[in-house]
């Protein structure tokens, strides 16, 4: 694959989104492309399999080499099984009523003959984890397992290109893992990738990283020589490896390949380690004193008659003022049980109080005035015209005077950063905007607990920080938040209770740090422990960031 000064200009765009971009990619090469939200990403993977020009107009010029053919009238049809796109929107590709169909679509276009189509289907499931999944209606998947689907999908065509826009979005830790374990060993085959992510997993595991900023390629190069420099990866807004960031912080001039390497160096320039010392980086408060808010008592449910549960007999009690993290690999139960603590869900048994009265006895108006959700996937709730009328909808919904609701409108979108945008369509912001404008519907209801599925999917580390600066904002004002997420150094830094779901079941309830000391439970949850965690266990500390342990490091220094 090779691109010369090829830029694009979105019709009716106003600055293009590519700038003279130039790349190669030699065949069996894995090249990851990294930047901020809007660098201009997902406009290169599109023209790489010719969606851009064929599906988006507008005006593309430079020169493009795909497979070894110059490319100028060329379609997406003339590629089709050659070079395989997963979008970052993956669940746009998913149509068919049931897994295995899902898999098998393109090869029937293809001809592929159904011995050898059956083979393809279940190579490609069992490589992506989704064996057993083959009846299972795509619709009734959870986020994650959609993802490895529409993985799946391209898989069993065995393209020369295989081109993916942010494929493991939506993955546990350990799930992301073993996706790109398969792209490796795809790559081993000799197979060509180019991989768009927001996360470093994937480097670690490329042959180059190309960095991306407002359509302009600020850097390539080999992908150890990027993991070593942490500066590329802040000024794309990609969060840098801890170790990395470590070295820096330090002052090291050799890189730490590894955590036993980190920790041997950093316990060399900590003193002694007193019990009461432990207490730095230690969670805030424990809320044992805090009012009760809600009781979940021997929840169950089932999605299906035999299906297994998506919860089993689950309890646990949430007072005011707690930041508590739903942990557990995807399919473990997590949104379920979310959605029955604000009464979305009935559970088949058991019962969710609030204040002591159900929850599904009380009012649906009260109700979203007290535990308020926001869904993973923002346009899923997200239906105006305008930014305003979408966080004035509660509220007025609620019976208020339009001076109240103008009140609240105001402060809600005050408190998110958006209410120079109130004029704006919702659908004219980017992914973090609406995210933050959904959690400002939920605000101006003025709830006591906000719920948050996945609320940094999708965001670019900046926004990211952004968006839990927000939340932190909240919760020092008192909210309650309840956070869904599979991002281990998000539960590190921020989280004060852990609650681990497995299968359906309770596995653990308590402080992050006893859940991350114990590998029996993080192996099962499929959840990868923070190597900045990993590092201060071993030297016997505990720290939340990277931050902590470099400020930690050098006051012990001075104090020798």
């Amino acid at each position: 694959m090779y691109l010369r000064g090829v830029s694009f200009t979105y019709a009716g765009g106003a600055l293009p989104a590519l700038r003279g971009v130039d790349l190669v990619v030699r065949r069996g090469e894995m090249v990851v492309v990294m930047g901020a939200s809007r660098a201009g990403k997902s406009t290169l993977v599109k023209v790489l399999n010719r969606t851009i020009p064929s599906f988006q107009p507008g005006s593309l010029q430079g020169e493009i080499w795909l497979l070894g053919q110059r490319c100028e009238q060329e379609t997406v049809a003339d590629f089709a099984g050659r070079i395989g796109l997963v979008a970052q929107d993956f669940e746009a590709q998913l149509f068919s009523t049931s897994v295995e169909c899902e898999v098998a679509f393109a090869l029937e276009q293809f001809g592929v003959s159904p011995p050898e189509m059956r083979q393809r289907v279940h190579a490609a499931l069992r490589s992506v984890g989704l064996e057993g999944f083959e009846e299972r209606d795509p619709a009734t998947l959870s986020g994650g397992e959609k993802q490895r689907l529409a993985i799946a999908a391209m898989l069993a065509l065995e393209p020369e290109l295989l081109v993916l826009d942010e494929p493991t979005t939506d993955l546990d830790p350990l799930g992301k893992e073993e996706v790109l374990a398969v792209l490796a060993g795809l790559r081993r085959e000799g197979r060509t990738l180019v991989v768009v992510e927001h996360e470093t997993i994937a480097a670690e595991m490329a042959d180059r990283v190309v960095f991306l900023a407002e359509g302009r390629v600020l850097a390539d190069m080999p992908a150890q020589a990027a993991l070593r420099s942490p500066e590329w990866f802040r000024c794309c807004a990609v969060r840098p490896p801890d170790l990395a960031v470590l070295a820096h912080g330090l002052g090291w001039a050799e890189p730490v390949r590894s955590v036993e390497q980190a920790a041997a160096r950093v316990r060399e320039r900590l003193m002694p380690v007193q019990k009461d010392d432990r207490a730095a980086g230690q969670q805030q408060g424990e809320a044992s004193g805090h009012d009760v808010l809600l009781v979940a008592e021997k929840l169950s449910l089932r999605y299906e008659a035999h299906a297994p549960p998506a919860l089993a007999n689950v309890s646990l009690t949430i007072r005011t003022g707690e930041f508590l993290a739903l942990l557990g690999h995807n399919g473990s139960g997590k949104t379920t049980l979310a959605k029955c603590l604000n009464g979305l869900l009935r559970p088949s048994d058991g019962e969710v109080r609030w204040k002591g009265v159900p929850i599904l006895s009380i009012p649906l108006a009260e109700r979203a005035v007290a535990v308020g959700y926001v869904f993973q996937n923002p346009d899923h709730q997200i239906f105006a015209d305008r930014v305003w009328d979408e966080v004035a909808f509660g509220p007025r919904n609620l019976g208020l005077s339009e001076q109240a609701v103008a009140e609240r409108v105001r402060q809600a979108l005050g408190a998110v950063g958006l209410l120079e945008r109130c004029d704006d369509d919702p659908f004219w912001l980017t992914k973090g905007e609406r995210q933050r404008l959904a959690v400002a519907s939920l605000l101006a209801l003025e709830p006591q607990v906000l719920i948050l599925d996945e609320p940094t999917t999708g965001l670019d580390y900046n926004e990211q920080r952004q968006t839990m600066e927000l939340i932190c904002r909240l919760h020092r004002q008192g909210m309650t938040v309840i956070m869904i997420t599979h991002t281990a150094w998000l539960v590190a830094e921020y989280a004060e209770r852990v609650v681990l779901l497995h299968r359906g079941e309770l596995l653990f309830d308590g402080p992050t740090h006893e859940l991350f000391a114990r590998d029996d439970l993080m192996n099962a949850a499929r959840f990868r422990v923070p190597d900045i965690v990993r590092l201060g266990q071993r030297c016997g500390v505990r720290v939340r960031s990277v931050e902590e342990l470099v400020r930690m490091v050098g006051r012990r220094s001075e104090d020798r």
